[in-house]
């Protein structure tokens, strides 16, 4: 099978309909053999319904419904499992991508040695304060923060090699770090695609100033288990004996303090009525837990089967 178009939807009933028809339509012009998977992330309208009502007229058309709410992550992380082409598809279903970009991108995929491609909204038809601005914020931190250099991490049309897919796992709201986590499994040939950004026709987004806030959160996440998720003991551990080391350094010197003034006959004070040993002190426990967590969490991965650290990609004759 050529293709696998991933659909993950909320409350998209009017333009389910139009969206199928275009795709059909993109399909058969250019031969392709596919499958359509709309993922109904609960739905309170009439979505689940209409998806069944298309997958009765075209058997290329399958749906995943989840009964309640549960996020695009998780919709997509669905699709993915149950997706059989050698090239997957990912689209927003309330038609602000075009399926006419199909065939570019899987031109990019097929013949252009490219694993991932992202699409690149350079034209939005999004509120410039409320989206646009936020937007180019964001992806300013991602390219610095994951070193994946693209332009809109945001765009929800996207192409796969089925072996990306298979070998990611999405979860959380890691949806917008796809390329990253696919550059953090080894999957380092990631393109981008100017995209065509239509305005909505049908309905109101999903989609509040909170993604934003949310999205830098995982964004921080991502940065950690990018860097550390394998080696937790490099960060907590090194930060841990830092810590610890300057406490130890602090009550060092205090005593060294107090024994001179004793042997210079100078008044003093006990060393618990010293604030700075409280510092010291509390700096040196919190050294001892951050190694411990390092400790912990370097446990914690050895105790994994190795299939679940890393990916394994094989070939056979």
């Amino acid at each position: 099978m050529n293709l696998s178009i991933v659909i993950p939807l909320l409350n998209e009933q009017e333009s389910l309909p139009e969206l199928h028809s275009w795709i059909v339509k993109v399909m058969i012009a250019n031969n392709y053999s596919y499958e359509i998977l709309f993922i109904d992330d609960g739905s309170t309208d009439d979505s689940w319904q209409t998806i069944c009502d298309i997958s009765a007229k075209d058997s290329n058309v399958k749906g995943i419904r989840f009964m309640k709410n549960y996020g695009k992550s998780q919709a997509l992380h669905a699709g993915f499992a149950k997706a059989q082409g050698d090239v997957i598809i990912t689209m927003d279903a309330d038609l602000q991508d075009s399926p006419d970009e199909i065939p570019e991108l899987f031109e990019m995929i097929t013949n252009g040695g490219y694993e991932l491609v992202s699409g690149w909204k350079k034209k939005r038809y999004d509120h410039v304060v409320t989206k646009n601005l936020p937007s180019k914020l964001f992806n300013w931190a991602a390219r610095k923060t994951s070193g994946v250099q693209l332009n809109d991490f945001n765009c929800g049309l996207k192409a796969y090699r089925n072996i990306v897919i298979k070998n990611i796992e999405v979860s959380g709201e890691m949806h917008r770090y796809i390329p990253v986590l696919a550059k953090n499994a080894g999957f380092t040939k990631i393109g981008e695609k100017p995209v065509i950004h239509q305005a909505r026709k049908y309905g109101e987004s999903k989609f509040g100033i909170n993604r934003f806030i949310n999205g830098f959160l995982d964004l921080i996440t991502i940065w950690f288990l990018s860097r550390y998720g394998k080696r937790p003991m490099h960060l907590f551990g090194a930060a841990g004996v830092l810590m610890f080391i300057i406490g130890f350094l602090a009550t060092g010197f205090i005593i060294a303090i107090k024994l001179i003034k004793l042997y210079s006959g100078f008044e003093t004070i006990l060393v618990t009525d010293n604030p700075l040993f409280y510092i010291a002190l509390t700096s040196m426990m919190i050294g001892t837990q951050l190694f411990l967590a390092g400790f912990l969490g370097e446990i914690i991965l050895r105790t994994k089967n190795n299939e679940e650290r890393y990916k394994i990609s094989e070939t056979s004759n």
